[in-house]
């Protein structure tokens, strides 16, 4: 199998791929205009992404590709609709980098609350403001709010119990049994987490339902002189917004990502809200730690060797969430050659539609059951031919799968 790196990957991922014997071609300065016409070179199987945009030319231009790994856990830098409609996997890592995005993120709630960053600088100007930096709220009994409670709000949510803060969250999956675990408060809204947090954090994915959920309104709903922190992806948060509230209502930012960052190789910014005196910001390195690189290198290598081995994806993002199929069929049939294609070639020639298929071999190998989910429901004169057409054919049972105690037996 061959894999192309086309970003910074660790060192330890690429040997183990290569002692696993595949073929690796690892150039961690292609972009977006570049990745098509090396993968068209090096006609991969496999593309592992850490940060580089995957546009849909891609995908026309390497059409070898079947399988892209995004080495972390967001994947809203790859085209996946322009993946799916080409027959191409995208995987990603999640969970891996929790701990190292939860860390970065409790350094920007303290970094918020203390002004670090401020001192920092004023201390390098050679300035002294004991006094007016000397005021500071703290965090102990202040609320922290989570917004998104999967694997990294939940080790933020652990180590506000640690600096004794409650905590109210909101999460669309969050139950109030889950919450009582947590030792949280549900919130029925986002804006609920808004209006009753000193602290904010968001650990929501980008997704079209998530874009600028931190709105003008959620803002207006934020206490006078809150913090908002956001780790997760730029497009979550309203910028222009969020900088008139930190003018309003004396909010104070803590942002590792932002809505319209620079490219991967470039070495300017240039962002409005960095200039605000209430704003302390880091450089999207909210992954970019060594124990969470190599987890996501582990967890990389791991898709692409088990994709080889069994021609399936860990963590693939972009399987049909519900077959559309109407009727399962199942076949059970000696394992024997030409079974399979006959059953196939039928409805085929019949214009229906094969969804999904899979092929159970029992054990000792003589026999088989093919379970066949279909778009439409065959005639009867399909299943005869399906049952009657080969001698190999066991027997053959239709479910309508929007009734599943309706069976039909056709054959025995």
């Amino acid at each position: 199998m061959r894999v192309l790196i086309a970003d910074k990957f660790q060192s330890s991922g690429l040997e183990a791929l290569k002692a696993a014997g595949c073929e690796v071609s690892s150039q961690p300065d292609l972009g977006p205009d570049t990745i098509g016409s090396a993968g068209a070179e090096f006609k991969p199987d496999v593309l592992v992404v850490r940060s580089t945009k995957v546009p849909a030319s891609v995908f026309d231009d390497a059409n070898s590709i079947s399988l892209v790994i995004r080495a972390g856990a967001g994947y809203d830098t790859i085209d996946v609709e322009a993946a799916s409609k080409r027959g191409v996997f995208v995987a990603n890592c999640p969970g891996k980098n929790s701990i190292a995005v939860a860390e970065l993120a409790w350094g920007l709630i303290l970094a918020c609350d203390r002004r670090i960053a401020n001192q920092t600088q004023d201390l390098r100007e050679k300035k002294w403001d004991k006094k007016g930096y000397g005021k500071a709220s703290g965090l102990f009994g202040r609320t922290l709010g989570v917004v998104g409670v999967g694997s990294i709000g939940r080790e933020v949510i652990g180590r506000a119990h640690a600096f004794g803060m409650p905590v109210v969250a909101w999460s669309r999956s969050l139950t109030d049994a889950q919450a009582r675990e947590l030792g949280v408060e549900r919130a029925e809204l986002p804006v609920d987490v808004a209006r009753k947090a000193d602290i904010v954090s968001l650990h929501v994915a980008s997704t079209p339902d998530t874009k600028h959920l931190v709105s003008e309104k959620f803002l207006a709903e934020m206490k006078d002189g809150a913090a908002l922190i956001n780790t997760t992806r730029g497009a979550v948060v309203d910028e222009a917004a969020l900088l008139k509230a930190m003018d309003d209502k004396d909010l104070r930012a803590g942002l590792d990502v932002f809505e319209n960052e620079p490219g991967a190789s470039d070495t300017e910014s240039s962002f409005a809200i960095a200039q605000h005196a209430n704003f302390v910001g880091t450089h999207h390195v909210g992954a970019s730690t060594d124990q969470a690189q190599e987890a996501i290198a582990a967890e990389t290598v791991r898709i692409a060797l088990a994709y080889r081995d069994s021609g399936n994806a860990p963590n693939v993002i972009n399987r049909e969430a519900r077959s559309r199929a109407k009727r399962l069929l199942v076949v059970r049939h000696l394992n024997k050659p030409g079974v399979l294609a006959h059953v196939v070639g039928a409805i085929g020639t019949a214009g229906i539609n094969i969804e999904e298929m899979e092929n159970i071999i029992y054990a000792g190998g003589h026999a088989a059951c093919a379970r066949i989910r279909l778009d439409e429901e065959p005639s009867t004169g399909v299943l005869a031919s399906v049952r009657d057409g080969h001698e190999d054919v066991i027997s053959a049972d239709l479910t309508d799968l929007s009734a599943p105690k309706n069976v039909t037996t056709i054959g025995a």
